[in-house]
Parts: C-alpha cells; structure tokens; sequence
C-alpha cells in the first residue's frame, strides 16, 4: 500500500499517463498538482477487488475507483478467462443502464472483447439487468457483462459478470478472472479497436418481452391498478411494454420519477427499502383514485418493491418486506402448481420452506446472492428478503423486478375478483404457517473497519440469549457447513418462549457485499390458533424483534 507521498505522486503519475478518459485525467491532475496527499492515498491504496459481485465503488481516477482504466482491466481479465476457458471466439453480451459512464464502460468493454478475438454484441440502449440476463442463453453467449451499481448511491458505479448459464459468476470463476486482470500490465498492452462489435436492435428486447407473458396464466384477471416508480432508473418502457402486453392496465408512473436520472435527484438513495424512497409513490397513489397495489423496481429494474393500502397511516400505505411478497409470490405459484425446487437464502424468511413442505416440493437454502440461488438444481422459483424474486428461471437466471412486478399484479387481480388483497392472503399463510415476522438491524458505515470489529467481538463473546430467548445453536459461517462453502456471516437459532407467544427465533449478521453496511436478519415465529389472534400475534412479533434488536446491537457493540 502506497503511503509516502513521493510514491503516491509517482503511482498516481503512472496512471495519469495510461488513462482514456478526458474527465479523470483531468481531476487526477488537479490533485498531483494539489498536492493532496490524503485524496491520493484513498486512490492509490491498493485496486478495487474484483469478486463474485463484480465490482462496484465510487466513479472517479484511480485503481480505488470505478473509471474506464479499471473497466478495460476488467474487460481484459474477462477475455483472458474465457480464452482459457476455450472460449476464445464466443459470444459476450454487454448491458447498462443509465448511470454515469455506464454507456461509455460497455463501449469500452465491447472494444477489449473484439481486440481479444471474441464477439461482442451491446444492447440497443439503457436497459433492465433482467434483459442482459435473459440475452446471455438466449443468443447463446459465453459470458454477459452488465454495467449497474444496481440502487447504490448516484456517485457510484458497477461491473456485473455472467458466464454463458445466464448466471453471475461465482467461485473459482470469480478469482480466476481476478488473476487474469492482475496480470494486465499496462493498458497499451490491451487492444481496443475502434468498431468490429454489434450494436443489438429492439429484437432481443422483444424476445424478452415475449418470454414475460410465460409467468402469467391464460385467461387470468388483470384488473388491477398499479402506481409505479422506476425511481429514475431504466425500468419505465420495459414494464410498461411488459403490462401492455399482458392486458393489465397502464400503470400511473410517478411523475418526478418517470425519466432515467443518473443524479436520481429525489431520493437520498436510489433504493425502495431507504427511507423516504417511496414518499413520491405514495403521494401519488393518494392522490389517485381506485389504486388496489404500488410498484417500484430500483434503478436497474431487477428488484421488485410492492406496497399496499394501510388507512390510518401517516402515508396511507405500507411497503411489503420482500419475505412477505416472496410468500405471496410462492403461494401463488403453488396455486398455478408450479413443479420444481423453491429455494431462498440464509438471511431470508423460513416461511418458504413450510410452504414448500406443505405442497410437497423441493426446498433449499444457499448463500445471499442469486449467484448461488440460480445454481439450485431444478429451480422452479428463488426469492431473497432484498426485493429479489426469480419467477422464471427458464427465461431469466438471476432476479427479474419485471416478471415478478407482473406476478404480483396477476396475483392482486385475483384476489380482488373474490373481494380480497394481498394482505388477506398474508393473513392466510400466517394461519396456515405460524407467523413469520422479520426485521433487520442494518448499519452504515464511513470506516470499514467497524464491520470488522462487531464481527471480532460476536465471534469471541457469542450471544448465549437475546430478548430473554436462549441461543440453543451458533454457528460460524466462516467453516461451511455441509451445504453452504464458506461466508463471513454469524447465525443464532434461538429458543421459543410460551410465555412470550413466541415458537421460535432466528438470527444471521453478515456484511453486506455490496454496500459498507453490517446487516442483520432477525425473524421470529409466533403461533396463530385463529383469525382473532393474529392481532395479537403481530403484537408478540414485534415485540420481541424490537427487543432481539437491541440486545444484538449491545452484543455487537454498534
């Protein structure tokens, strides 16, 4: 790691040499001549880690961030891979969305590919990550790249790989492409012709918006009124064409929101789980009549927020945890009689394996990520609580916010033809299942090394009991267990309470992948005898989830 400030000077004048880009040339060179030493040090720290997400930081100069220098590595490393792989004259299939530079790194991307001797084929223009996906099998690709920082912050930007699956790379794909791009020695080493790739037109978008109506049944309900928020990403034209197609209504598409905005400029955070993020869905489907469900995809429209009326709350409507949507969508499918494996993640709700159970299907759990759930042998439905669904994985290998936006609306209609909502049917499953409340206790950090020190601190003075309920097993993630590889996580299974109403609880803390978050899942299981008690019930639920809560912070120290 660089920390003398002649180094740095000289590291950061190395690189100013090599770089394509007029913009960060520009502010690098701003900052030798500034001297800032400081600013120098954050860049020339070391490289962005190339790993199973790909890679995803802040834009601007420097191995330490996201710029064209980097993406061409990048690009280099993927070609070096796949013509070790034997895949030296194969297909890559190369989206982005609408965030800065993303246009300009899949161009950059395209022209390393054919400088290496494979094919390159761009999607006509800012499109759904769904789309990239769906592309890879269906033009018989090797690998995809997608250019997103999916629902990061609006200064941050992202580089996505598929292999010729139609899934995300996983290891040891993951650090053998790192290899490859760590033995990238100079950029003038790497070929970049100026054209020899293809430019796709509307056709494969048309592919992929015929293979949307597979999720639906023939002749189902669809009327149903959606208010909808690309929340300034690229979703709008792809849903919409989607709903078109399909027979539902025109959604009302929030205004302030309607347009990609690399600057997503009424949003804090360009997620529908931050706070405030659905304000403007919200005010609008107050203000518009007969709205029976509210729908947002995030920017790159591969997740799926859903919320539905509340009267007597402060915004008149609530947002479904994706545990809860990923229920309603399962219970759906068992309706349809969908055959396969349903499968969800360590860190998502345990209510799906009992609506397996119930129906007699396959069930499995895997790591975070749809990496690993779109691996899961015969896949027939995958969802993960982070608004992720996977509703047709014979089309789309990953998450899809437009099948699954889609199935939800599919799904209201029919309840709303018998006189019920997607609430009613939450109630149901609740009756059915025992209720499955969920929380989580999710913590930003500036300085990285906080994460570090809670998951120190839990390793070496485990929990023996939250919210009164004893810890009756811990495990450490870290050693694998005999179906999962190793991950840096921490899970509780805590013991009921009768006293307390509860059946059972369960706890899993984990450092975000992509974002410098801790997070922590919690969900508790509270018995419902009767319609009567689910109130009470809920009341149980929330109690001790607000108290797991704060005895898991204590324990962490955050």
């Amino acid at each position: 790691m660089a920390t003398d400030p002649a180094e740095l000077t000289h590291r950061a004048q190395a690189w100013l040499a090599e770089d394509p880009d007029p913009e960060t040339r520009d502010e690098l060179a701003k900052l030798i001549a500034a001297e800032d030493t400081a600013e120098l040090a954050a860049r020339f720290a070391g490289t962005l880690q190339f790993g199973t997400a790909g890679l995803r930081g802040e834009l601007g100069a420097g191995p330490m961030r996201m710029n064209r220098s980097v993406v061409i590595r990048a690009a280099a490393g993927l070609a070096a891979y796949l013509k070790a792989q034997g895949n030296g004259s194969g297909l890559v299939v190369i989206g982005y969305d609408a965030r800065h530079k993303s246009a300009d790194f899949a161009r950059d991307t395209a022209a390393v590919m054919v400088g290496a001797g494979l094919r390159a084929a761009v999607l006509p223009r800012p499109l759904p990550t769904p789309v990239l996906a769906f592309a890879i099998r269906h033009l018989g690709a090797v690998a995809g790249v997608e250019v997103t920082a999916s629902h990061n912050p609006p200064r941050d930007n992202g580089y996505k790989v598929y292999l010729g699956d139609g899934s995300q790379i996983v290891p040891p794909a993951d650090g053998e492409i790192a290899a490859e791009i760590d033995a990238v020695r100079s950029l003038a080493d790497v070929p970049r012709p100026e054209a020899g790739w293809e430019t796709l037109d509307e056709t494969v978008l048309d592919a992929y918006l015929a293979r949307t109506d597979a999720v639906l049944t023939p002749g189902s309900p669809r009327d149903t009124k959606v208010v909808y928020t690309p929340m300034h990403g690229v979703g709008r034209d792809t849903l919409v064409a989607a709903f078109a197609r399909a027979g539902f209504p025109a959604p009302t598409v929030v205004a302030e929101q309607a347009e990609p905005d690399p600057d997503f400029p009424t949003v804090a955070f360009p997620n529908p789980e931050e706070p405030g993020a659905m304000d403007l869905a919200f005010a609008t489907a107050r203000n518009t009549a007969g709205v029976d469900i509210v729908i947002a995809n995030d920017p790159d429209a591969d997740r799926c927020a859903v919320a539905v009326p509340a009267p007597g709350t402060p915004d008149g409507w609530r947002m479904l945890r994706g545990d809860e949507v990923g229920a309603l969508l399962a219970a759906h499918l068992v309706r349809k009689r969908a055959a396969g494996t349903f499968a969800t993640t360590i860190v998502s709700s345990q209510l799906l394996s009992r609506i397996a159970s119930a129906a007699s299907l396959p069930y499995e759990e895997t790591l975070t990520g749809f990496k690993w759930l779109a691996r899961v042998d015969g896949l027939r439905y995958a969802f993960e609580e982070a608004l992720g669904y996977c509703v047709d994985p014979a089309g789309v290998r990953d998450k899809d916010g437009i099948t699954a936006a889609l199935l939800i609306t599919e799904l209201a209609a029919e309840l709303k033809q018998s006189g019920r909502t997607l609430g009613d049917l939450l109630d149901d499953l609740a009756l059915d299942h025992g209720l499955h409340a969920t929380d989580q206790l999710s913590v930003r950090v500036e300085d990285l090394s906080l994460i570090a020190d809670a998951m120190r601190r839990l390793r070496a003075q485990p929990p023996t009991a939250l919210a009164g309920l004893t810890v009756t097993r811990a495990d450490d993630l870290n050693q694998g267990t005999e179906t999962l590889p190793p991950t840096d996580g921490l899970r509780y299974y805590l013991s009921g309470s009768p006293a307390a109403g509860i059946e059972a609880a369960r706890v899993v803390v984990r450092p975000s992948g992509t974002e410098p978050k801790l997070k922590c899942y919690l969900e508790v299981v509270v018995p419902v005898p009767s319609a009567e008690a689910l109130p009470e019930a809920h009341t149980k639920a929330t109690t001790a989830l607000a108290s797991i809560k704060r005895d898991l912070a204590e324990a962490a120290g955050i």
